[in-house]
Parts: C-alpha cells; sequence; structure tokens
C-alpha cells in the first residue's frame, strides 16, 4: 500500500533526527503512563519487546518489572513469533533473522496466560490504530492471543491523524504517547 511506505517513510526520517536523551526522556515518561494504567496494575503475564534502536526504548523498564511481573519477549521463528520469558539480560541472545536481541528459553506453555500485550509499531493513530513495520508479526500473535489488552508506546512524533488500515490490522486497546 503506497500510503503506508510514505508513512513509514516520513517516520523514520523524523526518527533519524531524535537524540538518544530525547528518547530516553519521552522513553520514561510513556513508561510512567504506563504504570499508572489500570491495565499495567492488573497485568500478570506481559508480552512485552526489545527495543531497537530506533524504537520507544523498553530495555530500563523490562529490566524494572521482569523480577515483580511475567514478562515475555518475542522470538523470531520463521514467519511468526514464539513467546518466551525474560530472565534478564544474561538471557539474551541475538535473533537469527534481524539480530535483535532475544531470551533464550523454552516458548511459554500457554500463550492465552498472557493478559497484556505492549506492542512496538512505526505510526498509530487516536482512533487507535497501528502501522507495524510490514511483516504482521504483531497481527499474528495478536490474533492468537485475543483476550489480552493491546497497549502501543509512541514518540509523539509517530502519532499521526490517520494510519492507513487493511482488514488484517488489530486495533490497539490504548496507545501511550507524551
Amino acid at each position: 500500500m503506497k500510503d503506508k511506505q510514505a508513512l513509514r517513510k516520513q517516520i523514520r526520517a523524523i526518527k533519524l533526527k531524535v537524540s538518544e536523551q530525547d528518547k530516553q526522556q519521552q522513553g520514561a515518561a510513556v513508561h510512567a503512563l504506563l504504570e499508572k494504567s489500570e491495565v499495567f496494575k492488573n497485568a500478570k503475564a506481559i508480552l512485552m519487546y526489545w527495543a531497537m534502536p530506533d524504537e520507544l526504548p523498553t530495555q530500563s523498564f523490562v529490566n524494572k518489572w521482569y523480577t515483580t511481573k511475567e514478562i515475555y519477549l518475542p522470538v523470531i521463528n520463521g514467519d511468526d513469533l514464539k513467546i518466551v520469558r525474560y530472565m534478564g539480560e544474561e538471557s539474551l541472545v541475538p535473533g537469527d533473522k534481524y539480530g535483535i536481541l532475544e531470551p533464550a528459553g523454552e516458548p511459554i506453555d500457554n500463550e492465552q496466560r498472557i493478559d497484556m500485550v505492549v506492542v512496538p509499531g512505526v505510526a498509530f493513530d487516536t482512533d487507535n490504530n497501528r502501522m507495524g513495520r510490514g511483516a504482521g508479526y504483531y497481527d499474528r500473535i495478536l490474533k492468537r492471543i485475543p483476550s489480552a489488552k493491546k497497549i502501543a508506546l509512541a514518540f509523539d512524533f509517530q502519532m499521526v491523524e490517520h494510519v492507513p488500515v487493511e482488514a488484517h490490522d488489530i486495533k490497539m486497546d490504548m496507545v501511550l504517547s507524551v
């Protein structure tokens, strides 16, 4: 879809100009919003993501909470994602496909235990629509655990007026940004 390609390119150009300090400040502010949410307070098993350099940072948040809540991270497995429990940074290994750090270990025994998914994305709108990178990993995993609350974390510039959506795209329950 041409609109999606143009929007991805536009957001990518903005991301290149954001300083590491601004990324960390916005990340901390968004994490504070997440921690105040009832969804997070009530969640026991959370699927997070280990942020890539151009994403809102999640590493400090994951490290803060993994001993108190069950924190899981995705592991790329072909065209799909496995869900593996995070047990500290020493459990991370570079993934096969993109070199993203992923936890080593066995996948979760029952994905339905996940009650909250923190979803990355490229762009979001006020109707809670999300546009990802285009590979469909999260749309597929969210279909498998439909009861989980879907929360997106976003830099301010990732919030746009309208995200082009297709039938397979899954809306978020909440998009947190500052």
